[in-house]
């Protein structure tokens, strides 16, 4: 899969743009504020139907304009596919196929796979558990509908439970009814996505051994592992035993929403012993193994987005990467970078093909051909 064309509107600090990109290696080159990111992100859009990094839609639409538009122009599995994107102001998000609006927008994602890399994903190893939940959930909804449903109407079912828990609070009520009926929709789904975490974790781990051994040449073992509150017992079991807690506290103390994955490097907690460079290793492995995951499991690659991703990494571990991404295995790949001879020197006489695109204040000035 690749995409073969981008325009946008007020988007970010573009105010308009219209670029044809390569269907190998392209280079976003500029110093920083410049919009290298914002253009990665509009890919990302156009794949998840929001933005990578701001959930709040407003805040992508140009300073002062009334809306954004992000139209994307794909060639998927032969055939050539038009994504739509458009937000006004307070009003509800267009998204649209071929010039068709979607019923729901989550009948979208997985559609058009991709991976991203930026430094923002050091909350993988620094955030909460939300996030590296997140993570996981955004790999597994983008080839497993049922997932994602059951995902949804758990986190439904969840919200409604913890406000009727807070109800019963402020009022000095209790319905044993009312709290029953989210319970059975909270354990039914709630093993639903416990066991294919279950799955994932032990399909995807090998990938990312693998990755992380490549990039960092077999220095060190990292592992991961995965934690739940359902490994201590049956869901509705949990659920009763903590009622008296959730009680008190107004909100579900037990569940899948509680899950986490455990980052180790030689059987220590990966944020507190690891180097800054075997850190980055570690989320470039991650997400590496994730672009492997998605691409056996679709009949076309994921698109590859690599922000800024150089910073902290020796040179052992740059030149792996390029060598990586120029490989066969990767398709359409995107990388950011403030150094443009940098990027010139690691791609040239490669047989990969590639594009620079140098961009300052929003505009690509010009465009060059290697």
């Amino acid at each position: 899969m690749r995409i073969v064309h981008l325009s946008l509107i007020n988007f970010r600090n573009y105010s308009q743009l219209a670029v044809d990109f390569s269907g190998g290696i392209n280079c976003v080159l500029g110093h920083n504020g410049a919009g290298k990111t914002n253009l990665l992100d509009a890919i990302h859009y156009l794949s998840f139907c929001k933005s990578y990094f701001n959930s709040f839609d407003n805040q992508n639409i140009l300073h002062e304009e009334e809306m954004f538009v992000i139209q994307g122009l794909f060639e998927r599995d032969g055939s050539k596919e038009e994504i739509y994107c458009a937000q006004k102001r307070n009003e509800r998000k267009q998204f649209k196929r071929n010039k068709k609006d979607y019923a729901k927008l989550s009948e979208h994602i997985g559609f058009l796979p991709v991976v991203m890399i930026t430094p923002m994903d050091s909350e993988l190893l620094y955030g909460g558990s939300d996030i590296r939940r997140k993570f996981v959930d955004t790999i597994i909804s983008q080839i497993d509908t049922q997932y994602l449903n059951a995902l949804i109407e758990y986190n439904k079912a969840l919200v409604n439970r913890n406000a009727t828990l807070k109800q019963f609070h402020e009022n000095r009520t209790w319905d044993d009814t009312l709290l029953t009926t989210y319970d059975s929709i909270l354990v039914s789904r709630g093993n639903a996505v416990f066991k294919r975490r279950q799955e994932f974790t032990e399909e995807f781990s090998p990938l990312f051994l693998k990755a992380y051994n490549e990039i960092s040449g077999e220095k060190e073992k990292a592992h991961i592992e995965y934690s739940s509150n359902l490994m201590e017992g049956d869901f509705e079991g949990l659920l009763a035993h903590t009622l008296p807690k959730d009680r008190a506290l107004t909100y579900t103390t037990t569940g899948v929403h509680k899950d986490d994955w455990i980052f180790c490097m030689e059987g220590k907690s990966l944020k507190k012993f690891a180097s800054q460079g075997q850190q980055k290793s570690f989320i470039i492995a991650l997400k590496v193994a994730q672009y492997r995951y998605l691409k056996t499991r679709y009949t076309s690659s994921p698109i590859l987005l690599l922000d800024d991703i150089f910073d902290k990494l020796d040179d052992s571990r740059v030149n792996f990467l390029i060598d990586m991404v120029c490989g066969d295995e990767f398709e359409q790949v995107f990388i950011t970078d403030t150094n443009l001879q940098r990027m010139k020197g690691l791609l040239e006489n490669r047989e990969k093909e590639y594009k620079l695109f140098p961009v300052s204040g929003g505009v690509i000035k010009e465009l060059q051909y290697a």
